[in-house]
């Protein structure tokens, strides 16, 4: 075992952490992280950020727009979570991962700090991206809440400029019961005079976003007032848009990721820089805006997101969870008219899982299968919760065997869904 393999273990068994044990490694509050960034000599404050929540989206927002501004010539932080294979994704510049031995060193100067203080993993991860980006004297830093926003461990940090991507039912244990509370909690990181962006308008969340504005004194646009989505269309190799904004009129763009969702991601990404380029907070030229969201595969290494494996049969994973995102999914799936459809199935216990399962077409041939996680819903269970819902299927003891047993079917579309943990564990080979 490696140094660094070492010290992730270390951190995964000292600290809580909240993709093995949910809620009960969630910390609210700021206390923690103010206290790690006190001791660091506070970080954030030595470069400049953008900020980004939101349900479903804002980790492909956090890359479309981390690839525009490095297509501009900037030098790009970008921190998300979670990762899918390797720990070191959550911390990138340019695209490169974190240096393994940067993470060994910095456990290392730092483990009074780990002992004194006990954050949980996110609130570590989160102070480690802050001191990185810092040492490396980024242009920018983009920096995705990990859930909710008002509470979240990134809300310490003093952006140029936020973007909410939508609000959905996710983590509803934690971010109350209903769209409004949880856009309540989303809308925490708008800051005073702080401009933002909502991509997506939506009636039960609208006017909780412009209250919060208004009583930020905070710039506001929501991105289907700003841009127009002219036409789409989808192919294997992502999706090409035509739109038109105010300020660079009618233009097509060109997403690498061929998700349908990803439509509305690129809406509120282009609208976010108009927004950042017309109040003069950002410089935007419009060719590297196309640029940066064509190449954003190339730059930034995202994947999972409507991952396409091969045609004949189509094997696609993608990383939805929720109801909003696999209903997403599911839709697009409509427009293939897949004859036999195979759904590899996985999710996590403290999902809302009767809510996801009543989306799922009852026609389908299911496998269900689960991660390697501690969240994870036992495969058992989640095939005797959606026989209640009408659907059948069998048992696979991991996603891999499921891939290989549907590869067998004549099956002409398999889909891989319902966890991040889940695609995570797709083997390269595949």
């Amino acid at each position: 075992m490696t140094r660094f393999e070492e010290v992730i273990n270390f951190l995964y068994a000292q600290l809580p952490v909240f993709h093995r044990e949910g809620k009960k490694a969630y910390k609210p509050g700021l206390g923690n992280i103010e206290s790690l960034s006190a001791q660091l000599g506070n970080p954030q404050e030595s470069f400049k950020s953008l900020h980004i929540a939101g349900t479903n989206g804002k980790g492909s927002s956090s890359h479309f727009i981390a690839s525009i501004l490095q297509d501009h010539g900037y030098k790009v932080g970008l921190y998300t979570s979670p990762h899918l294979k390797s720990f070191t994704e959550r911390i990138k510049i340019n695209g490169q991962e974190v240096d393994k031995q940067w993470i060994v060193d910095f456990f290392d100067q730092n483990q009074p700090l780990l002992a004194s203080i006990r954050p949980s993993f996110f609130e570590w991860t989160v102070i480690m991206a802050f001191q990185y980006f810092k040492e490396q004297q980024v242009d920018f830093a983009i920096i995705e809440t990990g859930l909710g926003g008002r509470l979240d461990s990134t809300n310490i940090i003093h952006p140029l400029g936020c973007l909410i991507t939508n609000i959905g039912f996710d983590h509803q244990d934690i971010l109350g019961d209903s769209l409004a509370l949880i856009a309540a909690e989303k809308a925490g990181i708008i800051k005073a005079g702080t401009p933002v962006c909502i991509s997506e308008k939506q009636l039960e969340t609208t006017a909780i976003f412009q209250e919060k504005a208004n009583q930020e004194m905070a710039p506001i646009r929501f991105a289907s007032d700003e841009v127009k989505l002219l036409n789409t269309e989808i192919s294997r190799d992502g999706i090409q848009l035509e739109v038109e904004t105010n300020t660079w009129g009618k233009f097509h763009v060109q997403s690498p990721y061929g998700g349908i969702y990803q439509a509305n991601n690129v809406r509120g990404v282009i609208a976010w820089c108009e927004q950042l380029n017309d109040l003069g907070i950002i410089p935007f030229e419009l060719t590297k805006i196309q640029s940066g969201i064509a190449a954003c595969r190339k730059n930034t290494s995202l994947r999972g997101r409507w991952e396409v494996y091969q045609e004949n049969p189509w094997i696609v994973a993608d990383t939805g969870h929720n109801e909003a995102g696999i209903a997403q999914i599911l839709e697009q799936v409509k427009q293939y008219k897949p004859k036999r459809l195979t759904i590899i199935l996985g999710m996590v216990a403290d999902k809302d899982i009767n809510r996801v399962l009543s989306l799922f077409p009852k026609d389908a041939y299911y496998l269900f299968t689960e991660a390697k996680n501690p969240r994870a819903l036992k495969a058992k269970e989640l095939q005797e919760m959606a026989s209640r819902h009408g659907i059948s299927g069998t048992l696979a003891e991991n996603v891999n065997q499921a891939i290989e047993f549907a590869r067998k079917s004549e099956s002409d579309f398999i889909l891989i869904t319902g966890s991040t943990y889940l695609v995570a564990e797709i083997e390269e080979s595949f």
